[in-house]
């Protein structure tokens, strides 16, 4: 009873490597974390499917959600007080990502920030702006709606270049219900700005990509060797150091507390030796790991456990998403001959009306949008640094119509060929606008 009056987070991790600390960091420890508020409905979930959008290696895809699923519970996430599964055992995801395909404008996919890269990179190298993007790149933002929109996620923690994707969900969600009635909440996105990102050995973001990752439930012997690797500049004991830009001090920060901190800076401060200071780090690092390696490492010997963990958590799920999945298969209308004529939802809403929409993106600016019921982009603004000024320019295209145009067009984008149908639409919403008004 009390499940339905909670916030429902969801969040997932994409298999296709083994854990590190970055992950640990980044993801599985603050999630673990959220997952014992009381007042939330956590769904986790292991994101096979969109693991096969990167990654063509079976053994790998499967040798790392059993890496995954056992680092998530080793470090404390109970999957019998939150609804943990795997993507691919609930056939109503990729069923109801169909549905969402045919509600989605290609236009909004063709804007989603990993399409839009990869066709920059083919273009900068004189290929095919299409060359090598699968039809699984494109439509990522899609199955990923899907995730969110099946268990009507009021809350996604995402990081800030993932904000573009749940703007998306909210539109498909938004696009469905104005054509067949309220079925899906609206999600929104959260962003949790003290989370870290945890430089790897090199520096950088510590990432597969670069090679630079320390794993998190290396043996202790494996891990200390691979924090003494950890590039240092070349300061000898007794010079001091500094904390900025410092690697290693940045990932002490991440497992330490207020006061070991503040320990560690008067270290750097007074000449520590890089040596000593590694040492520190594989110490704390380790004080917290190695707790959780022994549990860790017998879940990862005992796979048909893990199976065990996950079958219960996608039934639990399934009690959710197969009945959802009936409603929303007799709402468009796929549902038994004999079963009587559908509510006149869809009549009611074909001739709704164009709404914006405003957002912020990842670089920091508003944005808004202009788009019909069935979320088909009719016109899209460039970025404002307020949003005030974002709903300034909406105010204007509303109350003024076709005549707002001219002045706007510099902060607008639209094909020129939909100029005349657009002015249509304004002046529609103007009437309408000035209609509310009396």
């Amino acid at each position: 009873m009390t499940t339905q009056t909670r916030t429902r987070v969801l969040t997932g991790i994409t298999t296709t490597g083994t854990p590190h600390l970055g992950n640990y960091v980044g993801a599985i420890r603050p999630t673990v974390q959220a997952s014992r508020d009381q007042s939330t409905d956590g769904f986790y979930f292991l994101a096979d499917y969109h693991a096969l959008i990167k990654c063509d290696e079976p053994a790998r895809i499967q040798r790392s959600t059993l890496e995954i699923a056992a680092s998530w519970i080793a470090s404390g996430l109970d999957p019998d007080k939150v609804t943990f599964y795997r993507q691919s055992d609930i056939p109503e995801i990729p069923e109801l990502t169909w549905l969402l395909t045919c509600v989605t404008g290609k236009g909004v996919l063709n804007r989603a920030h990993a399409y839009k890269a990869a066709v920059d990179k083919n273009n900068a190298a004189s290929q095919d702006p299409d060359s090598d993007v699968t039809a699984g790149l494109f439509m990522y933002p899609v199955l990923m709606g899907a995730d969110i929109l099946m268990f009507k996620a009021h809350k996604v923690p995402v990081g800030r270049d993932q904000i573009q994707h749940i703007e998306m969900a909210r539109d498909m969600a938004s696009s469905f219900n104005h054509l067949y009635g309220e079925h899906f909440v609206l999600p929104e996105a959260v962003i949790e700005e003290s989370v870290a990102l945890l430089p790897g050995l090199d520096g950088r973001k510590m990432s597969k990509s670069y090679d630079n990752t320390i794993p998190l439930f290396a043996p202790a012997a494996q891990m200390r060797k691979q924090i003494a690797a950890i590039v240092t500049d070349s300061k000898a004991p007794g010079e001091p150091k500094v904390t900025e830009g410092s690697a290693l001090f940045q990932i002490y920060q991440a497992f330490a507390n207020a006061e070991e901190t503040a320990a560690m800076a008067r270290a750097y401060s007074e000449g520590i030796g890089w040596g000593d200071a590694k040492q520190m780090l594989f110490e704390r690092i380790d004080r917290e790991i190695a707790p959780m390696r022994a549990h860790y490492q017998d879940l990862i010997d005992n796979p048909a456990q893990m199976d065990k963990i996950l079958r219960a958590g996608a039934d639990k799920a399934r009690q959710l998403a197969t009945p959802f999945m009936v409603e929303l298969r007799h709402a468009v209308g796929l549902r038994a001959l004999s079963s009587g004529s559908a509510a006149p939802v869809a009549k009611e809403t074909k001739n709704a009306l164009p709404s914006f929409k405003q957002y912020r993106e990842e670089d920091g600016q508003f944005y808004f949008k202009l788009v019909d019921a069935k979320g088909q982009v009719l016109l899209q603004s460039l970025g404002f640094a307020s949003p005030k000024e974002a709903g300034q320019s909406i105010a204007r295209l509303q109350s003024e119509g076709p005549d707002a145009l001219a002045d706007l067009k510099p902060i607008l984008e639209f094909a020129p060929q939909t100029a005349g149908a657009l002015s249509k639409v304004l002046m529609l919403l103007k009437a309408h606008t000035a209609t509310n008004k009396k």
